[in-house]
């Protein structure tokens, strides 16, 4: 099935002014064939950019105005500049122009060789007298390579229960995870799931990839118990109260098959953060919270006047009253010194959060990990949530990101997040993303961006209209770039990229060449440009995380076995005839199990000569992973322990608890993270990667 060629192309003069503002005309679902975006998408979406083309004689008049600027502009707002070579954006100034700039380091200068990576302001005059002015990000030309192969573990953090955690696994439980995993199995790093700020109230949504902000991690994920303030509240009976009551929740989870309750564990959490809040912090404590509250300045106070603002309006923005949806108006202001000490509960826990995050990347580099904790950056927040509201004009009003129209989708998606505007981005010299990325690396060896290809374009969604009627919108991929090497340079850490499915010619090239990794994962990785089989192991590129699977996708065990597909059609997900579907499923794990056989990497497991078993078949497929040139090597944590069921099942809403499972063993009883420590399966599958897949 196809979806439907749009009736309306955009005329040639909206082609034009579509073309000049970074708007797609058309997209390729595949090689062989192109669509053209309806001129319904194409004119909405130039209408989120402030650009009028609802009428013939406005998009003349657009057109002129942009082409006018375009022609009349000295200097674009960012000026993109590597390290070693200067910005080619410089080369068609007029002959005879004078340069100044002025550089982060407070110096002054007037040539652009030699500057220091950064984000400088250039000035641009003239013979004739003309001045432009541009942001001017200087970047180190890639990142370094990993300091050596390294493999490590992949692990959605709430699912990782430990005896101590509230229900749902917690930073105390990441720094456990990282300092035994460092110390007593050689990993090299943690991978988790994004760890950004949910948008409050019950029911939360429990995926990860919608949240409130990116910029500020959730306060849920703190270990009470190592916050130094608890052990003084003035109310010790009633925080030993909410530990026995977070004891029932964890209980629940481990050994009555309860789903993860990330509400439930907030509410208890949050009454001990109230009481904890209420004890002063001594002096030591007190000068750490104001240097946070200085190094994070308006974008801290904003996140706090968010959620103290929604804690009596409601958590969508666009709702509250008319003058508090501006974070910069009189209201919003009188509103946050109203609520002060809100505002200051809400810094607080940012603050503490960060400290235990930072403290978790300590336990993993301290344990001789190379990398420490991977995070993760989800593509997009929540159309009502802080980011939004305290960045509303960086971002597309009535437009939200997704993806075409494919093979796999008909209808394509729309993921609910409002994208980036590209325009407001270049004129604030990409503010908002660099100090997007300076947060996470605060406390990150590595970070993973789920859907890189984000950085080159997006698919915008008018709202109201199906996926369908959407079209790409471009970014500045060069500029985008150079900001994230420069961030990631300044703080040491590796970038992976995930760039699973269909990616854009160049897009895996460009990345390669500034030192972003990629994400390759086995069972996709086929010579899909010959005979369509297994690639070979020599076969795989080297700069790559290389896995087994991922979270949306099933677990190695039910890939080998087929209960994946069981599982889809249960829940009346399939697309065609069950047998159908079993016997492709069964000859896809079939050919992989044939070449890790000829490879001869299939073992029997406890010394025996049984290559059959499903932990024999796993092993395999991970010493096959070790085979290729790939510089990290991940384990899905719950592949581990025989784990049958992924954490997410993309289609799915209510009908699967995405989110919402611990890890589990191969009968389907759930395994804490002491069990995982002492368990035989977990070692003798790491042990394969101690002895580099022997």
């Amino acid at each position: 099935m196809t979806a439907p060629r749009p009736a309306d192309p955009p005329s040639e003069d909206l082609s034009r002014l579509a073309v000049l503002h970074g708007v797609a005309t058309s997209y390729s679902p595949s090689p062989d064939r192109s669509v053209a975006a309806s001129a319904t998408a194409v004119t909405l979406t130039l209408a989120a950019l402030g650009v009028d083309a609802s009428t013939p004689g406005a998009i003349r008049a657009a057109l002129a105005a942009r082409e006018g600027e375009l022609g009349e502009r000295l200097l674009p707002p960012t000026v993109v500049g590597w390290s070693g070579s200067p910005p080619a954006a410089l080369a068609a100034l007029p002959e005879g122009t004078r340069l100044r700039i002025d550089t982060e380091q407070d110096e002054s200068r007037a040539e652009p060789e030699g500057l220091p990576p950064g984000v400088h302001r250039l000035t641009a005059t003239t013979p004739d007298g003309r001045t432009a002015t541009a942001h001017l990000i200087v970047a180190p030309p890639r990142l370094p390579a990993p300091p050596g192969r390294s493999y490590g573990l992949l692990v959605q953090l709430y699912s990782l229960l430990s005896r101590r955690s509230w229900g749902m696994g917690d930073l105390g439980d990441l720094a456990e995870l990282a300092g035994w995993a460092g110390r007593s199995l050689g990993a090299g790093f943690v991978q988790v799931n994004p760890l950004h700020a949910a948008v409050p109230g019950a029911p939360t949504d429990p995926s990860p990839y919608r949240p409130s902000s990116r910029r500020f991690p959730d306060p849920v994920h703190l270990r009470i118990e190592d916050i130094p303030e608890t052990a003084y509240v003035d109310d010790p009976e009633r925080l030993r109260a909410l530990l026995e009551k977070a004891g029932r929740l964890r209980e629940a989870v481990l050994h009555k098959g309860a789903l993860i309750d990330r509400d439930a564990v907030w509410e208890l959490k949050r009454e001990a953060l109230e009481l904890i809040g209420e004890v002063p912090l001594g002096p030591g404590r007190r000068a750490a919270y104001c240097d946070f509250l200085a190094e994070q300045g308006q974008a801290l106070e904003d996140h706090a006047t968010w959620c103290a603002l929604a804690e009596v309006h409601g958590s969508d923005w666009h709702r509250w009253p008319t003058g508090l949806r501006d974070p910069r108006s009189a209201e919003t202001t009188q509103a946050r010194n109203g609520l002060m000490d809100r505002v200051d509960f809400w810094s607080r826990l940012a603050w503490l959060t960060d400290t235990q995050l930072t403290a978790a990347q300590r336990a993993g580099t301290e344990a001789g990990m190379p990398v420490g904790i991977v995070h993760d950056l989800a593509v997009g927040v929540h159309p009502g949530g802080a980011d939004a509201w305290a960045q509303q004009e960086h971002f597309a009003a009535g437009m939200s990101v997704g993806a075409p129209p494919d093979a796999f989708n008909a209808r394509g998606q729309d993921w609910g997040l409002p994208p980036w505007r590209p325009d407001r981005l270049a004129e604030s010299g990409y503010a908002p993303f660099r100090d997007l990325l300076r947060a996470l690396f605060r406390y990150a060896g590595a970070l993973r961006i789920d859907h890189v290809m984000g950085l080159f374009r997006l698919w915008w969604v008018p709202q109201g209209h199906p996926p369908t009627e959407g079209t790409y919108v471009r970014y500045d991929a060069e500029a985008m770039l150079a900001v994230l090497v420069l961030e990631a340079s300044r703080a040491g850490a590796l970038v992976i990229g995930e760039d699973l499915g269909t990616v854009e010619p160049g897009v895996r090239e460009a990345l390669r060449e500034r030192g972003v990794l990629g994400t390759s994962v086995l069972w996709f990785e086929r010579d899909w440009d010959g005979d369509g089989r297994p690639l070979p192991p020599e076969g795989w590129r080297a700069d790559c995380l290389a896995t087994a699977t991922t979270h949306d996708l099933p677990s190695t065990a039910a890939r080998l076995t087929g209960e994946h597909v069981e599982l889809r059609d249960s829940l009346g997900l399939l697309t065609r005839p069950l047998e159908e579907e079993r016997a492709e499923a069964a000859a896809d794990a079939g050919e992989w199990l044939a070449l890790l056989s000829r490879l001869g990497l299939l073992h029997g497991t406890g010394g025996g000569g049984d290559t059959s078993s499903e932990e024999a078949q796993i092993q395999a497929v991970h010493r096959f992973l070790l085979r290729t040139p790939a510089r990290m090597v991940g384990v899905w944590l719950p592949d581990g322990v025989g784990d049958r069921r992924p954490q997410n099942l993309p289609g799915t809403w209510d009908q699967y608890p995405n989110w919402r499972l611990p890890i589990a063993d191969a009968q389907g009883r759930p395994v804490t993270l002491e069990d995982l420590a002492s368990s035989p399966r977990l070692h003798a599958l790491l042990e394969v990667l101690r002895e580099g897949g022997t």
